[in-house]
């Protein structure tokens, strides 16, 4: 799904005439609706598109995540914003094409359409067995989250969405996080990691804004590896994709700001890479 961009995945939905949201689609029209998608891209990608057998895997995945009790039939909404959430194309972009989907006719988004977004969004960590990570499967949290920041008002425009997804609210953090590791993936970074040497990073790097010159990979970050006096309770900044000079002068300056700041300070302001919302917790996945 990841060749397919998020333009033609709006034209085959029309061509196949899925405008009705609510409506049931049984398992013959999504296969339809597959065949179509992936015959496109077989054009394009002939060495890497086999379509029986993306079709298969997709109709299978899309099943897992919306009709675990296979009753052969997904609501038309699931399927779109199943497969846009893992199209190719920007992240702001995608956030865009998302709320289009489900805002009204006036372009606007009630509570109630915001909510179905995020319930079939969040449906993708779920059959992952990590939902409670996202805050669980009760949206309600976020969508009160989210019509707070913008005064309680009863619609929010696609522009009031989209700021409050740059904050990446937990309940939809695994879409921007799934960005960067694609991104980051064949990323090569012109650092040497500080406590195994490798050089250049591959992957994602973690720059110290405490020490200057304190780089560490992905590997030695995810296992919890400090060196040269560096905490873990420090802050650090991410990049997937190599730095600009902008950002490294930004950083420079963190990094002047924090030399002069006490362990008080950074245990007072523990740094959240998102939003949190109000947590359900939920027992563990059986199949986890």
């Amino acid at each position: 799904v990841d060749l397919l961009d998020l333009n033609t995945t709006s034209e085959v939905f029309k061509q196949h005439k899925l405008n009705q949201n609510d409506q049931l689609v049984g398992v013959q029209d999504v296969i339809s609706c597959l065949t179509t998608i992936y015959s496109g891209l077989e054009e394009k990608h002939k060495d890497m598109v086999n379509v029986p057998l993306c079709v298969d895997m997709c109709l299978n995945w899309l099943l897992n995540v919306y009709d675990s009790g296979r009753t052969g039939k997904i609501r038309v909404q699931s399927l779109k914003i199943g497969l846009m959430s893992l199209s190719k194309g920007l992240l702001e972009e995608k956030y865009r094409y998302l709320f289009k989907e489900v805002a009204g006719p006036t372009e606007m988004c009630d509570q109630r359409q915001l909510g179905l977004l995020l319930h079939d969004a969040i449906q993708i960590p779920r059959q992952l067995g990590e939902v409670a990570a996202f805050g669980g499967s009760n949206i309600e949290p976020s969508v009160r989250s989210c019509f707070q920041q913008n005064h309680n008002k009863p619609e929010i425009t696609v522009k009031q969405f989209i700021d409050w997804m740059r904050l990446e609210p937990q309940s939809m953090v695994w879409l921007p996080v799934l960005h960067r590791v694609a991104a980051a993936e064949t990323a090569k970074h012109q650092a040497k990691c500080n406590i195994c040497k490798e050089c250049p990073i591959v992957g994602f790097r973690y720059r110290s804004l405490k020490h200057f010159n304190y780089d560490v990979c992905q590997s030695c970050f995810f296992s919890g590896r400090t060196a040269k006096g560096h905490k873990l309770h420090y802050p650090m900044v991410e990049y997937c994709i190599p730095t600009t000079s902008g950002e490294d002068v930004r950083d420079f300056t963190k990094v002047l700001k924090n030399k002069f700041r006490s362990k008080k300070y950074f245990a007072k302001h523990p740094r959240l890479g998102y939003l949190p919302v109000q947590t359900v917790l939920e027992g563990d996945n059986l199949e986890t």
